[in-house]
């Protein structure tokens, strides 16, 4: 008997009994191995739940994945060639295995040898028939089905397959973060180390592959809401970090996080302002535009006094309005009286502000006017005793000072128009005077009771300013920024001179405006990709990897129909469904690192093509995850919940067949700050817990604080400055 007919005879190992689309069966020879296999050029260990087993056919072998094990009852297997037919039939076991069919593994020679080569393609174009060998595959053809066969897949090794003779399992950068990534499994099942670990790695293998081994061209921009990162690349150069409120007494070379509101678009101004689209939204949208085209808060005197009566006529309308009861009465006819008496007084104090010799005809008119009327109907004829009341008024009086008024407003100029700049537009200006702006906006807007509307606006601006926290990231002062520098900063320069990764730490920021801050940092980085794309000469994309851990808080499934004036929370997670809609066109790839993918938005994790899954253990999580693979691949999932740390399922575009996966372990210093809390050596004095909670205070706070010895509770003999509700005092 010829060689490769023994090497085929001793690794059959059964034969197959049923075939479908989905699954084969296969039932054992009663001489298969039991646990190990030794005739596969190294011990094997046979049958296991996701191993692999081929059955050949004219176009290669079919690629099984094993999914199950069993033992059926039968009678005792009458063996070819051996005189069993004298026994007595008795209930005898025999094993089955259930296979999943990936794909067909084919045998190529290799040049200049007469050895085969293997090349796994997937998909199966021939499936096996009933009575067909089972075979178990040697050591070369399984690392061929976990290891890829082109020189592009093998660009970054990210771990091994321990049921595969620990064959190096890579990928390729181009499909992993070109395609977006999502990185699943509960909390300390290895998630932030092996999205670490990816980014090193890869880093790395650029670096080698580079001929002058410099730093590479890349562009990683990690949104890190719990603080774990900052430490893991401490040994890379030119890291950027940045942070709300960074410690200044170290050696670390942390930057403070800015990201100043005038970099807003208008929809994220409206979501963090709640304003409603009948009045506060076009309010705020006219004043974004003024602000951005640079019109001054101090107006010339000429658009004050335009202002002014304008909130003048419309309460002299609203009297009409109302008929007689509007202006008799003792209760109205006074604050009719009131209102003439103001008009008089206004205008006689702007008088002397004119150089216009027209306006300042029909601005004396106005006030005598209104002066006469109010002194005729006042009690004594004096108007500046406002104790004593006025007599009713009647529309005639009315009427003429609102004439004279209307006089006035048509000889004046209005304001500035700023139409022409977008109210998007990433122009500078003084956020601090925003509040004010659509203020006197509203007070020109024909609509009543307008700057009651944009109170509640305009408030919460302020707080936004006000806060002790927030107020340098989105108003920087001595740390100021142009949009240029920032892009710089957190984008990265010109052949990354700056460094490949910024690692933006945003623990510290208050969680009211933690979706608008992630929003707008994803809204910039896409659309500075997007207008890279669009001005260069050769319409080339930007690579460019941006990184969200817990996914599941920021791009949060929801129930809600898309609608012009979106919460912060929808707002941000529009942002991110756009980004995984058409950030590839645009050289932008995300990887969602998230805990609980039952609550991520279905739109995101559809258009991500390559998933490495960890330990799931929710069900819900288990059967979602589930559907974002083909029907006869369900099984592969069902280790979920039993998977060690440190393991993972890789499965998608960037992986050839769904591969277990040992994910290379990082070193201590390397890894992210997500390990668990030490109780017990902490609890046994093995690790010690200093506690000054007067610095806690103090950063908490921003108020420095003296501590009294003997008072436990400490003392603060500062006088405190404006206290944001959100201090815990």
């Amino acid at each position: 008997m010829s060689k490769p007919i023994e090497q085929i005879a001793a690794l059959t190992i059964g034969t197959v009994e049923s075939v479908s689309p989905s699954e084969i069966k296969v039932i054992l020879e009663p001489n298969a191995p039991q646990a190990t296999a030794l005739n596969t050029g190294v011990p094997t260990g046979f049958p296991r739940i996701n191993g692999y087993v081929l059955i050949p056919n004219e176009t290669g072998a079919v690629v099984g994945l094993v999914v199950g094990l069993g033992i059926e009852r039968s009678q005792f297997p009458k063996r070819t060639g051996l005189k069993d037919f004298g026994l007595v039939d008795l209930p005898f076991p025999l094993r089955k295995i259930s296979l999943t069919p990936l794909g067909t593994l084919i045998a190529t020679k290799r040049t200049g040898s007469s050895e085969n080569a293997y090349s796994l393609k997937r998909g199966v174009s021939a499936f096996p028939s009933v009575g067909d060998a089972a075979q178990l595959p040697t050591a070369e053809q399984l690392r061929s089905i976990i290891e890829a066969s082109s020189e592009e897949d093998r660009r970054v090794k990210i771990g091994t397959s321990t049921l595969a003779a620990n064959a190096a399992v890579t990928v390729d950068p181009d499909k992993i973060f070109g395609r977006h990534l999502a990185i699943l499994g509960n909390t300390g099942s290895g998630k932030s180390c092996t999205v670490a670990g990816l980014i090193r790695w890869s880093l790395n293998q650029a670096r080698r592959a580079r001929t002058d081994n410099s730093r590479a061209n890349a562009r990683f921009i990690i949104l890190d809401p719990n603080g774990e990162y900052s430490d893991a690349f401490a040994d890379y150069r030119q890291v950027r970090r940045f942070q709300v409120s960074p410690k200044t007494d170290t050696d670390d070379a942390i930057d403070p996080l800015l990201l100043p509101a005038w970099m807003w678009n208008s929809q994220e101004w409206s979501a963090f302002g709640h304003a409603a689209p009948g009045v506060q939204r076009p309010i705020l949208l006219q004043g974004l535009r003024d602000m951005r085209a640079g019109l001054a808060l101090l107006e010339p005197t000429e658009i004050q006094i335009r202002r002014l009566l304008l909130g003048y006529k419309r309460m002299l309308e609203s009297r009409i309005a109302l008929g007689p009861q509007g202006y008799t009465g003792t209760r109205e006819a006074s604050n009719t009286g009131r209102i003439m008496s103001n008009i008089a007084e206004d205008t006689e104090s702007r008088l002397s502000e004119l150089s216009d010799g027209d306006i300042r005809s029909h601005l004396e008119t106005l006030m005598t006017s209104a002066g006469d009327i109010a002194n005729s109907r006042h009690w004594d004829g004096d108007r500046s005793r406002r104790d004593r009341g006025f007599n009713d008024f009647n529309e005639t009086d009315i009427r003429n000072v609102l004439s004279n008024i209307i006089a006035v407003i048509d000889a004046l100029p209005v304001s500035s128009d700023a139409s022409h700049i977008s109210e998007d537009a990433p122009i500078a200006f003084d956020v601090t005077a925003l509040p004010n702006q659509l203020q006197q906006i509203a007070s020109d807007s024909p609509v009543g009771q307008a700057a009651q509307f944009v109170a509640t606006l305009s408030m919460r601006i302020r707080m936004m300013l006000a806060d002790q926290r927030l107020g340098p990231v989105v108003n920087p002062d001595e740390q100021s920024i142009t949009f240029q520098q920032w892009l710089e900063s957190y984008i990265g320069k010109d052949q990354a001179k700056n460094g490949e990764l910024a690692i933006l730490d945003l623990s510290l920021v208050p969680s009211d405006v933690l979706h608008i801050v992630i929003a707008v940092v994803a809204r910039i980085v896409f659309e500075a990709t997007q207008r890279y794309r669009k001005l260069n000469n050769n319409n080339k994309e930007l690579p460019t990897v941006l990184v969200l851990e817990e996914a599941h808080t920021f791009v949060k499934r929801g129930g809600d129909e898309e609608s012009d004036n979106p919460t912060p929370i929808q707002m941000c997670r529009q942002t991110f469904e756009r980004i995984a809609r058409e950030g590839r066109k645009f050289g932008l790839g995300l990887v969602l690192s998230s805990q609980r993918p039952s609550e991520l938005s279905p739109t995101v994790l559809a258009q991500c093509n390559t998933f490495l899954l960890h330990r799931i253990v929710n069900d819900r999580d288990q059967k979602l995850v589930g559907k974002l693979v083909p029907d006869n691949l369900g099984g592969l999932l069902k280790e979920l919940p039993s998977l060690p740390s440190r393991q993972a399922i890789l499965l998608g575009w960037a992986a050839t067949v769904p591969t277990l996966v040992e994910i290379t372990e990082l070193p201590e210093k390397q890894r992210p700050r997500s390990s668990d809390p030490k109780f017990w050596d902490v609890w046994t004095g093995k690790e010690e817990r200093i506690i000054e909670w007067k610095k806690i205070v103090d950063d908490w706070t921003g108020i420095e604080t003296k501590y009294t010895k003997g008072d436990e509770a400490g003392s603060n003999e500062v006088e405190p400055p404006e206290i944001d509700d959100d201090i815990p005092f």
